[in-house]
């Protein structure tokens, strides 16, 4: 009976967690039976010891949503729809006072097309213009553009040709123009498309027989052509005062790699490496130069970096501390949320950076709070060590209470600091159409691939910040040219 009963109330703790029960008083349960049976086997006892594990493992996992980890919200398990209404109770649609896009006339049309009253249908009468209706009907026209270059050839009397120079750029009998090129990059490097749907575009809606390979071919020729980009952007980020790093997983031909970023709200450099720590860092060419503030998620190669001032990104915090209090019940890291919180509003209403009475304010409740949940969150026992050697293990509402006394300043220099934000998110929005770009692909095929799509988005993402779209970014480029903010460009 008492065997039934572990396993009923194994099973049984599973329901719960699902049924939203709390399960620590099952699972409790079981483990006081299993102390309090001497009749059970060491091998049935070890089992269910296993399966209780087992099951606080998987409903641990089932607790793990976006709002606690740093899971996307698409992984969500039950995500709900967002509501229709407004929580303010507004109606859907515009609002009052909304400025509106509408499609308005534009004042210098293609073509006009007079069209004249038919005055076999008008009645008998004298009639003479004074106005016109106008109406506009945009469109636009996908057409192949073909343009024939006839370079005049001179023969003078003793037999000697004389050719007319071709335009620059003109190599070839016959070649695609700047427009196929920037159409070709900007499909597959900024809006991701794939190669074979980008063949079908050209194919369909022009007739041009473009194959994957002219296309890749398109994207290593910009490649090319921004070497110096990346050269001068690279400088660029090392001069600035706050820099914020992240990175990403990508898959190179079914083997993990890794794909690095670090910008600042103007510039953005991407790199591939084939490792995730210092020695892809070092590669870089930024840290082991760079004086600054970094900003990033505590990953622990950055503070082999000693020269730098550290940030941490407090979104992560904030999720530690939901997962805390969601799931190993730590009312302290309510109260921590909630402080951090009300200081990134507090320096956001002082323009930035907050006067030092406040910080110190701030400083001080940081302080109680941590000091408080001493108690409520205790490092772990000197037997609990496994093994003569080794940091004792601690769980992870105890690594994270760590993590914050250890690093307050880290953890608060945004509010004494205008430049610095209270998170690492512009990294992580620089980075999030990396990850588009494996969800859409699956894998680079090449490493010369990943290295053409990192130089590029790094050109494509600082334009953007800078105010000059993808297209006109493209076009320049391949005119030779590089935009204007670029100021230090070669001439």
């Amino acid at each position: 009976m008492k065997t039934c009963g572990i396993v009923f109330l194994t099973r049984r703790a599973f329901e719960m967690k699902i049924e939203n029960i709390n399960i620590d008083d099952t699972i409790q349960q079981v483990k006081d039976q299993l102390e309090e049976d001497d009749t059970l086997s060491p091998g049935f006892r070890a089992s269910v010891e296993l399966l209780l594990l087992v099951v606080t493992l998987l409903v641990n996992r089932l607790g793990i949503n976006s709002s606690n980890s740093s899971k996307p919200p698409s992984t969500d398990p039950f995500r709900k729809k967002k509501p229709k209404g407004k929580k303010n109770g507004a109606k859907q649609g515009g609002q009052k006072n909304h400025k509106g896009r509408n499609l308005k006339p534009l004042p210098d049309p293609d073509i006009i097309t007079p069209i004249p009253v038919d005055r076999d249908e008008l009645p008998p009468g004298q009639y003479h213009e004074v106005d016109c209706v106008v109406r506009q009907v945009i469109d636009i026209s996908f057409k192949r553009v073909v343009t024939e270059y006839q370079a005049q050839v001179l023969e003078n009397e003793r037999g000697k040709r004389f050719i007319a120079p071709f335009p620059m750029g003109v190599t070839r009998p016959v070649q695609y123009g700047t427009e196929v090129k920037v159409n070709a990059v900007y499909m597959s490097m900024f809006q991701l498309i794939p190669y074979g749907r980008v063949e079908d575009h050209f194919r369909d809606q022009v007739g041009l027989p473009i194959s994957a390979a002219t296309v890749f071919e398109f994207n290593r020729q910009a490649y090319q052509k921004l070497e110096y980009f990346e050269e001068w952007v690279a400088r660029m980020i090392m001069s600035s005062h706050v820099v914020h790093l992240d990175e990403t997983g990508i898959n190179h031909s079914g083997k993990r790699k890794w794909l690095h970023c670090a910008c600042t709200p103007w510039f953005t450099f991407f790199r591939p490496h084939e490792k995730r720590g210092h020695l892809a860092m070092d590669d870089m060419g930024i840290l082991p130069t760079f004086r600054g503030v970094i900003c990033h998620d505590h990953w622990k190669p950055y503070y082999r970096y000693k020269d730098v001032q550290h940030v941490l990104c407090n979104a992560h915090h904030l999720r530690e501390l939901e997962r805390a209090w969601d799931q190993d019940d730590q009312k302290w890291a309510k109260k921590m949320q909630k402080l951090l919180r009300e200081i990134n509003k507090a320096t956001i209403e002082a323009e930035g950076c907050l006067k030092p009475p406040d910080q110190e304010k701030y400083r001080k409740e940081y302080k109680k709070l941590l000091a408080d949940a001493e108690k409520e969150c205790p490092p772990p026992e000197l037997g609990d060590r496994k093994g003569k050697r080794g940091r004792i293990p601690r769980s992870k509402a105890r690594n994270l209470l760590e993590r914050l006394r250890d690093f307050e300043d880290d953890v608060l220099r945004f509010m004494t600091d205008k430049d610095i934000h209270f998170t690492n998110n512009l990294a992580e929005r620089d980075l999030r159409m990396t990850k588009l770009h494996q969800k859409i692909s699956g894998c680079f095929r090449s490493w010369e691939g990943a290295k053409i799509f990192c130089r590029i988005r790094s050109y494509l993402s600082t334009a953007k910040k800078n105010g000059v779209g993808a297209t006109q970014a493209l076009r320049l480029l391949f005119d030779g040219k590089l935009p204007d903010f670029v100021t230090d460009s070669p001439k």
